[in-house]
């Protein structure tokens, strides 16, 4: 079977025998080489950018807002353009995932530089720290996207097995473990962003280790499909007419139809949809809340920084230590589990109130580790719906690319959702105003903004949560763990 082809192909190089020597799986090594360069970036990203261009930058709501709107718009849109893209063209560095990945990698380690160096000395409200958040969100993600949907349709490319997809989940794990550590390295290194002239060096030292990171996936990853061209059956009629484009826009609209219309992917995306929005919640203001809502001679920088990094560091092990879990119950369940899980962690901390602040320090990063690791998980599903999507339609090769981006189209204007809805109302309340003072100069401004972020940290979680539950119960593919290959590969 071709997919045994992938793991001999991976043997056969040097770098791939002298992994088999050790006892590490060469192919799984290769797709995981990503993770870890992409995560050593993501994470840094995701967690300082927000605080950096509100409180260093002192970008103004409005500039915040107009940058992430046009975000938001582009986040959604590159998706399922780049998915198309990668699934039907025939340019070698789009059509082949390894090639994608090799001349990607360089320019989004880049793009993760764009950031942290500001373009003058800004002033507040200076309206080219806005443009300079536009530009570094859209480039970032511009680039992120065509690497990440590269490394995603590997997933469920290099086989078609669950056991092998745990195989690389549980690589991908250990290597997102690792590179999750830069939050915690950078924290300390910088003393959590405060030694901005340390955090700049610590950034540029990381975007050089990822993208060195990213270039092993690109020198050494196979997909099973290399070797073909792109899917020309949209209905899985064997005497398609020549004349159907690779870059037919009637073909993509087809191709988009029978994907949307996949109930199970229908209820997939709108759970997603959810988790990107908690996920980004709380990557982007557990800074923010834990500074005004937990004392500093209660929790000092250090413990902080352990606590920030414990919040990027402990997903990856606790897939890890769920991996026989995962083989006997299956993500269905545990996915559903952990939404009940958050919901009761929510009420429990909501009763307790805000005063007790060694278990506010553990829910906020309890909630990371959770929201994290589950969302690790979400590949599983979805190569399972590109499965199915292959067998419905008779397709010759995957539209892997295409369903990880048409799932983006619709679930990444969360990230951008969630810090002006959260912006906002914390500002109505007073943070914008209170971020340039002392928070001793006006007491009752001060107690009222921890009062509406205290209720924040606890609804925010139980109400997506709830949401989630009610999109996730119907799902319907939820035995693939039971069975060891879906199909037949030709």
């Amino acid at each position: 079977m071709e997919e045994r082809q992938v793991y001999s192909v991976s043997r056969r190089t040097k770098a791939g025998r002298c992994l088999s020597n050790m006892g590490v799986n060469p192919a799984a090594a290769g797709y995981a080489m990503t993770t870890l360069g992409a995560s050593m970036i993501n994470n840094i990203f995701s967690f300082y950018y927000v605080k950096l261009f509100l409180n260093n930058y002192k970008i103004s709501e409005g500039a915040f807002h107009q940058s992430q709107v046009v975000y938001m718009v582009w986040n959604a849109v590159n998706d399922p353009l780049f998915g198309y893209l990668q699934d039907n063209s025939k340019i070698a560095c789009c059509s082949q995932r390894r090639l994608s990945i090799l001349y990607g990698a360089p320019l989004y380690s880049l793009s993760f530089l764009i950031a942290w160096f500001p373009w003058r000395a800004y002033a507040a409200g200076d309206w080219l720290s806005g443009l300079h958040l536009m530009v570094a969100l859209c480039a970032f993600d511009g680039l992120l996207t065509f690497v990440l949907l590269a490394q995603c349709a590997l997933f469920a490319e290099i086989s078609s097995h669950h056991q092998n997809r745990l195989r690389l989940v549980k690589y991908s794990q250990v290597a997102s473990l690792l590179g999750s550590s830069s939050v915690l390295f950078c924290g300390v290194f910088s003393q959590n962003m405060e030694d901005f002239g340390a955090f700049q060096a610590f950034t540029v030292v990381i975007a050089v280790l990822s993208c060195g990171c990213m270039l092993y996936t690109g020198l050494h990853s196979e997909s099973r499909f290399d070797g073909k061209g792109p899917d020309t059956s949209v209905t899985g009629s064997p005497d398609q007419p020549p004349e159907t484009s690779a870059v037919s826009i009637s073909m993509l609209k087809t191709m988009t139809y029978q994907i949307v219309t996949n109930r199970d992917f229908q209820q997939f995306v709108i759970m997603n949809f959810f988790q990107v929005f908690i996920l980004a919640f709380f990557n982007n203001f557990t800074m923010i809340f834990a500074e005004h809502l937990i004392p500093p001679d209660v929790l000092p920088s250090m413990a902080r920084s352990v606590m920030y990094g414990a919040g990027f560091i402990c997903p990856q092990l606790l897939v890890l230590s769920c991996e026989r879990l995962l083989h006997g119950a299956g993500y269905y369940r545990i996915i559903l589990f952990t939404f009940y899980l958050e919901a009761g962690m929510a009420v429990f901390m909501l009763a307790l109130g805000p005063n007790h602040y060694f278990l506010l320090a553990f829910y906020l990063t309890i909630n990371m580790v959770i929201i994290q690791a589950t969302f690790s998980l979400f590949n599983l599903p979805l190569a399972d719906i590109i499965d199915m999507d292959m067998q419905k339609y008779k397709r010759s090769s995957p539209l892997s690319s295409m369903v990880f981006g048409t799932n983006a189209l619709f679930t990444k204007p969360a990230q951008s959702l969630a810090p002006m809805l959260v912006l906002n109302i914390l500002n109505q309340y007073g943070y914008e105003q209170l971020k340039s003072k002392t928070t001793g100069s006006n007491p009752g401004a001060s107690e009222s903004l921890h009062s509406i972020m205290f209720y924040l940290v606890c609804l925010v979680p139980l109400c997506v949560a709830a949401l989630q539950l009610l999109a996730w119960r119907p799902f319907s593919i939820r035995n693939t763990h039971t069975v060891d290959s879906k199909y037949i590969d030709s």
